[in-house]
């Protein structure tokens, strides 16, 4: 076991997963020879070799049709995007055709693929680099969303999105890529998908987030803890499809619930956890729901990014409304 950062544990489970299967290949911008613009992939090339690691084009569609093509003839395929904000070209293949090939094909042909890509904001990156519209692939039938919130997590998830016989688009926050590191064992052990998280248990409310946005929830909860206040976390983990038995059942103990994530308000995540907590958690509810996210606007680089993200203070001040609530 060894103390290593998000993007060595994503390095690792892709090392894992290609010693464990020789179907695993890897391919994208630069995944080869400069070993992915976040080094994630660094090494793997000199270890695995040039026909199972990869430089592609420059063309986010190709990759993507690429991957789809290869799942379907048997391979696993995993893709690396260099941002989210470069990955919209990629939907075409994915709602029309990842998304959809088991249904097609009335099972058939299964579609197993990885689609990688840093997302997020808090590294004051240019325009197109800091997009956090996982809400995007939610939405999309046949396709699997998963986003890992600390390095143990990312090993574990990521090893089970690869071996998932389903398409799965897995977003890692860069800004925690190197925030922090954990004892990560490389033992091939892969975590459950579609299933949250809970990291820290409470009585007065539950905190709901994914991704980066994970840390500073925990951190306001600790703080929270010290004013008397118990919150829980939850860490969604697997966007799609959503673990509601974990939520609903935190929110009868607590009856309040906050849910926090950088992406905007309209049309996110929270907004259907919110929605299904209105549909079946209603009577176990002491006070509205409420979200602590990021703004209706493209993220305001670089200077003002820190207003845009979700901080531990709105955090905070969102839980003392909802417990405040008569």
């Amino acid at each position: 076991m060894a103390e290593i950062t998000m993007v060595e544990a994503v390095r690792q489970a892709l090392a894992r997963a290609m010693e464990d299967e020789d179907a695993v290949v890897v391919l994208g911008e630069d995944v080869g020879v400069d070993g992915g613009v976040f080094r994630a992939t660094d090494g793997l090339l000199e270890r695995f070799g040039p026909s199972r690691v990869f430089d592609t084009p420059l063309s986010e569609a190709l990759l993507a049709g690429l991957a789809v093509g290869l799942g379907a003839q048997g391979f696993r395929p995993v893709v690396e995007f260099q941002f989210m904000g470069f990955i919209y070209p990629a939907l075409d293949q994915v709602v029309n055709h990842a998304g959809r090939l088991r249904n097609r094909t009335r099972g058939r042909l299964t579609c197993p693929m990885v689609l990688r890509a840093p997302f997020g904001g808090g590294i004051h990156a240019p325009e197109h680099h800091s997009e956090s519209t996982e809400a995007l692939f939610a939405h999309i039938p046949g396709i699997r969303l998963v986003i890992p919130s600390s390095p143990a997590r990312a090993y574990g998830l990521l090893l089970a999105a690869i071996r998932d016989p389903d398409p799965v688009v897995f977003l890692e926050p860069k800004r925690i890529y190197r925030a922090a590191k954990e004892d990560v064992a490389d033992d091939g052990n892969a975590a459950p998908l579609d299933r949250c998280f809970t990291l820290r248990e409470g009585r007065d409310v539950t905190l709901v987030s994914w991704g980066a946005s994970v840390t500073e929830t925990l951190s306001a909860a600790e703080v929270m803890a010290t004013e008397g206040i118990e919150a829980e976390v939850v860490d969604l983990a697997t966007l799609k499809p959503l673990d509601m038995t974990t939520i609903l059942a935190s929110v009868e103990k607590t009856g309040r619930c906050v849910i926090v994530h950088e992406a905007a308000l309209s049309g996110g995540v929270g907004a259907e956890i919110a929605a299904r907590l209105a549909d079946d958690g209603l009577v176990h509810l002491l006070a509205p729901v409420k979200r602590v996210t990021g703004y209706d606007t493209v993220v305001p680089l670089p200077k003002l990014e820190h207003y845009y993200l979700p901080t531990e203070d709105r955090i905070r001040a969102a839980v003392q409304d909802v417990v405040a609530y008569a």
